[in-house]
């Protein structure tokens, strides 16, 4: 594999076509220590994008990854920052920053990078001044040239109360690599805090081989294998999802967003969970075509586009490491009159699998191929995202003396004008909507909420129902729309059709306005 990388383009193309005709991938064989011949290794596909849209925006804090943890008991701050310099040491994406050389970007890994445990006293703040100093923590932006990109800070509440605040850029980490980050730093510190050094195991590779790695192997034909799926997936025409908006959308988005919590009851998950075993598919699979039947009835388009991340760590080597590995993909629905929910379920299923088969190229250059016209005001590809977790609840857990636990918090940024979040755990299935408030009010997501929950529950009493008969309101909606607003008290002439009294009307007053909205 070492050789295969050193290679010259053309010799890589020819390897990968040997191995292919021998029935084998490259993907089948381990990822090499490569970096120490490559001083100042490019960014992977994905940083390279997180570095396009720093230096569009060097202030914004869209892209920070952070997390909040509550301490009870007796903390022992020197070992904390002990428990620091271990990890940062440990990974070297912690120690990394990015520079132009020439014409690309490079990433450059220090031996070692400056980095502080910030310890700030507030005694006896309640918790809507935590969560305040929370969001503006985590809302302090990056410099990439500079660093560190990993952040600590320590709120001390009392002597034995603490809130501790991470935050990474995304260019260095992803959501998967915040659990990996948080366990190996509470290994850490449970070592330090006895004064004993914790060895944990050596990680195979670091980010900077995948890096290598990755544009190795898609250069020498994995790019092209993949991407003729997603072309012939996606087809020529790349639609934007009009959803009806209560604000015109901006020409550059500010990324404000706000996130509303939805409650699926226990009864609904359990019923949820049955009809997927019955229909032969996944949650994720039924989750996400329900969404997509909602993003189709509110927008009367056939076509809908949905972005959906995946981790991308379906190599061992890669899975202890911190590092943005995540990919997203474009799973479409196609929508008729006639088409029932358990077919689309099908169709749903069938794209999913192959999506998963093709998880491999980079985002950006299948953007990059398909070319849809670029607009700042919105994502290219997919406006609207979809990420499905299966996860333990998260429960407090004791290390050293100490309890921890996550403090749950909401940080106000909308990559998207829409997303919508579901977690399968053991005690049933919880979501959430995060919305771009510069696009919507709150009142629209909320109906917005109900209006998927009413179709989920009408999924799980006739999935072979025609989704255009899949019923959106709730009977407090339809009787408000079919009967209090309907003035059935006024007697209307029966004797001529509607058009003809609107007709009627028009000529009765020409000059009244037709319609008024918003």
């Amino acid at each position: 594999m070492q050789r295969f990388i050193g290679l010259p383009l053309p010799q890589r193309k020819l390897f990968l076509e040997k191995l292919a005709a021998k029935g084998m991938s490259l993907a089948q064989l381990p990822i090499p220590e490569v970096r120490g011949e490559h001083p100042l290794p490019a960014l992977s596909y994905a940083q390279q994008r997180q570095w396009f849209l720093w230096q569009w925006e060097p202030a914004s804090a869209t892209y920070n990854i952070p997390a909040a943890l509550k301490f009870k008991g007796n903390l022992d701050t020197t070992a904390l920052q002990l428990a620091f310099a271990a990890l940062i040491e440990r990974h070297e994406t912690l120690r990394t920053t990015f520079r132009r050389d020439g014409e690309q970007a490079v990433q450059v890994i220090h031996a070692q990078v400056p980095f502080e445990l910030v310890i700030e006293e507030q005694a006896n703040a309640d918790e809507d001044a935590v969560r305040a100093w929370v969001e503006t923590e985590a809302g302090q932006p990056f410099d990439l040239e500079q660093g560190p990109l990993l952040r600590a800070r320590l709120l001390r509440l009392a002597a034995d109360q603490h809130v501790l605040v991470l935050t990474l850029h995304h260019i260095v980490a992803d959501g998967w690599s915040m659990p990996v980050m948080v366990n190996e730093l509470v290994q850490f510190y449970q070592g330090f805090s006895q004064g004993k050094v914790t060895q944990l195991p050596a990680l195979p590779i670091q980010y900077a081989d995948y890096a290598i790695w990755q544009r190795s192997w898609m250069e020498a034909g994995e790019q092209a294998r993949q991407l003729a799926y997603w072309t012939e997936q996606l087809g020529d025409e790349q639609p934007v999802l009009e959803l009806p908006l209560d604000h015109p959308r901006p020409a550059m988005p500010s990324h404000r967003g706000a996130r509303l919590p939805i409650v699926l009851g226990d009864e609904l998950a359990t019923n949820l969970r049955r009809v997927a075993q019955q229909q032969g598919v996944t949650p994720f699979m039924l989750l996400l075509a329900s969404f997509q039947t909602l993003l189709h009835r509110y927008s009367g388009q056939a076509d809908i586009r949905v972005g959906v991340p995946i981790a991308n760590r379906n190599r061992v080597e890669t899975e202890r490491l911190i590092g943005f590995f995540v990919n997203t993909q474009v799973l479409r629905a196609e929508f008729d009159v006639q088409l029932t929910f358990s077919e689309l379920l099908q169709q749903v299923r069938q794209r999913a699998l192959g999506a998963q088969a093709h998880q491999d190229l980079p985002f950006e250059q299948l953007v990059d191929a398909l070319q849809p016209e670029r607009n700042l005001s919105h994502n290219p590809l997919f406006q609207v995202l979809y990420n499905h977790q299966t996860q333990a609840k998260g429960e407090p857990r004791r290390i050293a003396g100490l309890e921890m636990e996550e403090l749950a918090w909401d940080n106000h940024t909308a990559k998207f004008d829409l997303a919508l979040d579901t977690s399968e755990h053991e005690k049933g299935i919880g979501a959430s909507l995060t919305y771009a408030t510069d696009l919507f009010d709150t009142s629209t997501i909320e109906r917005m909420a109900r209006h998927w929950l009413n179709l989920l529950e009408a999924i799980v009493r006739q999935p072979g129902q025609r989704i255009s008969e899949l019923p959106l309101l709730g009977e407090d909606e339809q009787q408000a729309v079919l009967r209090d607003w309907n003035r059935n008290t006024a007697a209307f002439p029966d004797e001529r059709t509607i058009h003809e009294l609107i007709e009627a009307q028009v000529a009765t007053a020409p000059e009244a306005p037709a319609v008024s909205f918003g």
